[in-house]
């Protein structure tokens, strides 16, 4: 049971949080009423069973209890208004199913008026699920200096009024490639040594991919990160990065890379070919022996076109 309670956690601790926020407009109460749910899911399960639908009794379980604290809370007048939140919201939803606003979160988390460090510790802890202590760990800052900037970035979402939705179509470009960047820097940071945290990149860029289908940038992402993941078992040697010409190549992931390789025929048969692509294109050529230079070089020279880099130029082999 122990098990299937921490498996329940890692697939639907994002889905049920952000269904909490949609109901409650409330980062806090919401992410209370999730850890209640859960507490109690270890509490009942083992003697009930595990119900159904899993996450459609956490967010009943979570939005119940908090609206209980709401009415038991006489003080916060100001806040009965959260009570129709979820009575409308039951008006909408059939009681097996709850909306997954998942995407809603991941925008709200790393919206601009936010500051990078504060996106990535949000997006982890909201839809990763990561306590405090782990995400300090990852980052390795103290414990304190992550608690505040988690409690610092939910209160300016609260002050500014940063509302809960995907932005309007003609923003959806430039904050797509934002939410992108996070998750691309979350897998940087796990690529480098740290494997929880390319692991977690791995689990938001799925979640991405299922969310928004039609965008190729979000399965050039995770095709790259696919890709680039398979071969972390032959990245380090004695604590020392091994270079891809150096790498044993019987310690690559196979199937990943075959994994990898069908995301990214998804992300070339959509309209739109922007770096995540092309740099997922480039680790797909790079993982075949021989490799086909003419082609890397060319895909390297259209990378530079695209992002108007220096240091993309510099690795454009001639």
């Amino acid at each position: 049971m122990v098990a299937i309670l921490e498996q329940v956690f890692r697939d639907q601790w994002g889905r049920v949080l952000a269904a909490l926020i949609g109901f409650l407009g409330d980062f806090e109460l919401a992410e209370e009423a999730a850890q209640e749910a859960f507490a109690i899911a270890a509490e009942r399960w083992p003697r009930d069973g595990v119900p159904s639908n899993p996450a459609t009794w956490l967010v009943t379980t979570g939005r119940n209890r908090a609206v209980d604290r709401i009415r038991r809370d006489r003080t916060l007048a100001a806040k009965t208004r959260m009570l129709q939140v979820p009575e409308q919201a039951e008006d909408r939803v059939s009681p097996t199913t709850f909306p997954d606003e998942r995407l809603e979160l991941i925008f709200t988390c790393c919206h601009p008026a936010l500051a990078v460090d504060a996106q990535v510790a949000l997006v982890l802890r909201t839809l990763g699920g990561l306590t405090t202590v782990q995400i300090a760990h990852a980052f390795l800052v103290p414990e304190p200096t992550m608690a505040q900037r988690l409690v610092r970035a939910k209160r300016k979402i609260k002050a500014a009024g940063i509302p809960f939705r995907v932005p309007p179509e003609r923003l959806l470009p430039d904050r797509l490639l934002a939410v992108l960047a996070v998750v691309y820097l979350i897998f940087n940071e796990g690529y480098g040594g740290r494997g929880e945290l390319a692991a977690e990149a791995l689990l938001l860029g799925r979640a991405l991919a299922e969310l928004m289908p039609d965008e190729p940038e979000v399965h050039g992402l995770l095709a790259m990160m696919l890709l680039l993941d398979a071969r972390r078992d032959a990245r380090f040697r004695n604590n020392e990065i091994v270079v891809l010409a150096d790498q044993d190549r019987s310690l690559w992931d196979e199937s990943q890379i075959a994994d990898g390789r069908i995301v990214l025929d998804r992300a070339l048969a959509l309209r739109g070919r922007g770096p995540y692509v092309v740099q997922a294109a480039i680790a797909s050529l790079h993982a075949d022996e021989p490799r086909d230079w003419p082609q890397i070089a060319a895909l390297y020279a259209e990378l530079a076109r695209i992002t108007d880099s220096p240091v993309v130029e510099s690795r454009t082999p001639r």
